[in-house]
């Protein structure tokens, strides 16, 4: 985003006047709009990162995805499934919430909750082979989007993995990248952005 040279005068927040808020506000519609952008280009990291896994981690998104889209999902789901391990670069240890906190303002409750505790339910298919309990996600059974995330996974996580299957690339998914980022529904600032 290009610098309008605007600046709020405060050293503290305590001294902001409405004018300091007009220029912030008006800068973080701008900020707010290449969101996706910012959000694509990150993305884009996982290709060539193989990590030992039959394909790289880009092609395993690009295949979530494109198999939820196949299958129906809505357009939200569907950048969910794409975006579920954009936290891979960033958060090694806690992949699952790095993804899930990008989400959490543009997406029900049950897609950010997919999102952010997919790990303990793809753990399911591999956890035994590493020294780990597969049945972790039994401490989430009972709550009300288990059986949804449990679906996710197996369904379409823990089956993209397929080097000859015919996943849309990138570019297909743009679109509805751009569309479901451009609506926050679940933000503290969505009302403010509105009206600054």
């Amino acid at each position: 985003m290009e610098d309008s040279g605007e600046r709020a005068t405060f050293t503290a927040m305590s001294e902001g006047t409405q004018a300091d808020w007009n220029i912030i506000g008006s800068q973080f519609r701008g900020f707010a709009g290449g969101l996706a952008d910012r959000v694509l280009t990150h993305l884009r990291l996982l290709d060539g990162d193989f990590g030992g896994f039959p394909i790289d981690r880009m092609q395993h998104s690009l295949q979530t995805a494109t198999r939820a889209h196949r299958d129906g999902r809505g357009e939200d789901y569907v950048v969910m499934a794409l975006l579920h391990d954009i936290g891979d670069t960033l958060g090694s240890y806690n992949h699952p919430e790095i993804g899930a906190a990008i989400l959490k303002p543009f997406v029900s409750e049950e897609i950010h909750w997919i999102c952010q505790n997919h790990g303990a339910f793809q753990g399911y298919y591999f956890f035994h082979f590493i020294g780990m309990n597969r049945d972790a996600r039994e401490a989430f059974r009972g709550h009300p989007h288990f059986a949804a995330c449990e679906e996710f996974c197996a369904k379409y996580d823990q089956a993209a993995f397929d080097p000859d299957y015919d996943s849309e690339p990138l570019e297909y998914f743009e679109p509805m990248v751009r569309r479901v980022f451009a609506r926050p529904v679940n933000s503290l600032y969505a009302k403010a952005a509105e009206t600054v």
